[in-house]
């Protein structure tokens, strides 16, 4: 290894504040950055990273675990030999995962078998998005129907006739990717990530469809977001290159091209919380929400789950990236989960009100609306991070009641008990 290479947490035995400037490091953050995320002065930062300051507590140490997205603790605290090693914030690999990955690496398909015609695919695709927001475990279905929806989409470009056959092709196979990129988030294989994302921006603009590339830059835009600080500015980038392109198309456009820009205009808020810009947040905020009030009041876009019932939940996640705990809790007690027509998308509110409860020390309230999202679609608890984290510290809890019920959580969720 070059001697100017960042080391690995463990080529030598380090204490715990090496390993988050190691980390740190990695993501490409400055204290101030790692600072500011933490709610932490950068001079506690400093402290923490040379020893002159003992190791955190068990919350503040899953904080800096979830801003730097160290996936098993043991890689934080150290502890090499100690089992099991707890993967904090990625869900675990799905059983299904090893064959959606081979069919995505597969080489794509000869034209020995017909490909089906593109109605077919439209019915299946159809078919696969009311599964996915139907079904309490969302994952399990997608994973059944993935390889064979990616075999029949690449053989439908592959064999289409005329240009606009094959931009009606890529533009289903782009959407078949949009699924897949559903199924594997939040799963331990971000480079798969990656590929599907660059694979359905590919066959949106080969599309030449507005609406698929707006849902690729959406998708892609979180997972820049989702890779940490030092990919925000990417996220934007795609963001605002999206909407430059939706811009013109507008008036008059059909719902679902105005629903996507709408989730494009929300996606730029989102980023902003994260970077605590809290003016810049709640402005995109409301330009998505006037979005949202012109589109028919039942509207609901079926990738991006965009319309009015949803913007309730926006702005719960746009309180707790602030870390507005009191503003968080008006955000989640007035957000109404029912309205919102997809499960999995119904669970990932109820985990955004549980992070505004407990951020404002509402534990109790927090971990009974962990359990509601858990009773609506299990799968989406399983692979979130945020509630994997507040399960993890409620099953520490000093209350016996919230430790049994917690650590009950935790065991359904496939996370160590205590």
């Amino acid at each position: 290894m070059s001697p100017d290479a960042t080391p690995g947490p463990y080529d030598n035995p380090v204490a715990f504040g090496q390993r988050v400037q190691i980390y740190r490091n990695r993501r490409g953050m400055t204290r101030e950055q790692l600072a500011g995320l933490l709610g932490h002065h950068p001079s506690w930062v400093k402290k923490v990273e040379t020893g002159t300051l003992q190791m955190p507590r068990l919350p503040e140490i899953l904080r800096i675990a979830e801003v730097l997205r160290v996936r098993r603790l043991n890689d934080l605290v150290g502890e090499v030999g100690a089992e099991p090693h707890v993967d904090l914030f990625a869900g675990p690999g799905h059983d299904r995962l090893p064959a959606v990955s081979a069919a995505l690496d597969a080489f794509p398909p000869s034209g020995d078998r017909r490909a089906p015609e593109a109605a077919c695919l439209r019915a299946a695709l159809d078919s696969a998005w009311s599964a996915r927001h139907g079904a309490p475990h969302h994952r399990e279905v997608l994973g059944g129907l993935l390889p064979g929806l990616i075999r029949d989409a690449r053989l439908l470009v592959r064999q289409a006739d005329t240009a606009q056959d094959r931009r009606t092709a890529q533009a289903l196979l782009a959407e078949v990717y949009f699924l897949a990129q559903f199924f594997a988030a939040y799963q331990p294989d971000p480079s798969l990530l990656w590929r599907i994302a660059d694979r359905g921006m590919v066959a949106a603009q080969e599309s030449e469809d507005p609406h698929a590339i707006g849902v690729a830059a959406w998708l892609t835009a979180q997972a820049h977001r989702d890779s940490g600080p030092g990919h925000y500015d990417a996220a934007d980038a795609v963001v605002m290159d999206a909407l430059r392109l939706l811009k013109p198309l507008l008036p008059g456009a059909p719902a679902d091209v105005r629903a996507v820009a709408g989730a494009l205009t929300f996606e730029a808020g989102y980023t902003a919380a994260r970077r605590r810009d809290s003016g810049t947040a709640w402005g995109w905020w409301d330009r998505a929400d006037l979005i949202a009030q012109r589109l028919p009041a039942t509207y609901f876009h079926r990738v991006t789950s965009f319309g009015r019932a949803v913007m309730g939940a926006h702005g719960v996640t746009v309180a707790v990236e602030l870390r507005a705990g009191g503003e968080s809790v008006r955000q989640a007690n007035r957000a109404e989960a029912l309205s919102i027509a997809s499960r999995p998308r119904r669970a990932r509110h109820r985990i955004e009100q549980a992070r505004a409860y407990y951020l404002d020390g509402q534990y109790e309230t927090a971990l009974t609306t962990l359990e509601q999202a858990h009773a609506t679609a299990p799968e989406t608890v399983r692979y979130n991070g945020y509630a994997r984290r507040m399960v993890l510290e409620e099953a520490t809890s000093r209350t016996p009641e919230r430790r049994r019920r917690a650590s009950r959580l935790a065991v359904d969720i496939g996370m160590p008990a205590a």
